[in-house]
């Protein structure tokens, strides 16, 4: 059995509580802190069942690596996961889910963008995200802390080689969608109905050469500003949320609005 992990923040602690509150061994909130949204917080875990400890600022910073806790952490084991992307296609399949929808991001390496991604991901029905292992950052506190519980949510697979499960996503008849500024159409212009993989690479330096190259087919995001691109996060959503508009509520998970002040 792996080591229980840390997640922390309102969101991330909160998500667990809903989905499953049988794997949190403890939570820790800041005996302090008595507003409202701790209030709602603290009559929601005792509603789970959960048990509640007393701490202070140092002690769950220390808990969190982090002082963006909010006032709250807690210590939680692993929820059972598919273990490859295989299993989670297959899964999908047997469901009967044909056109599944993918992010794969390729040299996202800043945690707080990886959390952002994950969080779009979940909220536009996505059923994987897919990164390469050498250039890429895992899922740690802060990703959970940014993600508000998508990390626990979104299966997040790491590759030994993205070129290759690229092709290999091929073979299973998913259409691969590459994202550059210099692309000849725009996110506008393709089909995203069918079973898809979105790609994105870093701001920046976009996807590395080989990633593009397997790519089948390449689109652009508009840019109608000064500015040149968009934060991968932000690109990730765009196209996401199209692919939802494309496919209608009728293809994929319910959908309800975000309150404003979560988005």
């Amino acid at each position: 059995m792996s080591s229980p992990k840390v997640l922390f923040g309102f969101h991330a602690v909160g998500v667990r509580m809903k989905t499953a509150p049988q794997s949190i061994i403890e939570v820790y909130y800041e005996a302090t802190r008595r507003d409202a949204r701790m209030r709602q917080f603290l009559d929601r875990a005792k509603s789970a069942g959960v048990r509640l400890i007393e701490a202070d600022g140092e002690r769950l910073a220390k808990l969190a690596g982090s002082h963006g806790h909010q006032g709250v952490a807690a210590r939680v084991e692993a929820v059972a996961q598919v273990h490859s992307l295989d299993e989670l296609l297959e899964q999908l399949e047997a469901d009967g889910i044909s056109k599944p929808l993918l992010l794969v991001l390729d040299g996202v390496t800043d945690p707080h963008n990886l959390g952002a991604c994950l969080r779009v991901a979940d909220g536009a029905g996505a059923h994987a995200v897919i990164a390469p292992k050498d250039h890429a950052v895992g899922v740690n506190a802060t990703v959970a802390k940014v993600a508000s519980g998508a990390a626990e949510t979104v299966p997040y697979f790491m590759v030994t080689n993205l070129a290759r499960t690229l092709n290999e996503l091929k073979e299973r008849d998913i259409w691969i969608i590459g994202t550059s500024d210099d692309a000849p159409k725009t996110l506008y212009e393709v089909d995203l109905t069918g079973p898809t993989a979105l790609v994105l690479g870093a701001e920046g330096d976009g996807m590395r050469q080989l990633t593009r190259k397997t790519c089948d087919e390449l689109i652009g995001i508009p840019m109608m500003g000064a500015v040149s691109s968009l934060n991968v996060s932000v690109a990730s959503g765009v196209c996401l949320y199209e692919a939802l508009r494309q496919r209608g509520q009728g293809t994929t998970p319910a959908v309800s609005a975000a309150p404003a002040d979560q988005i």
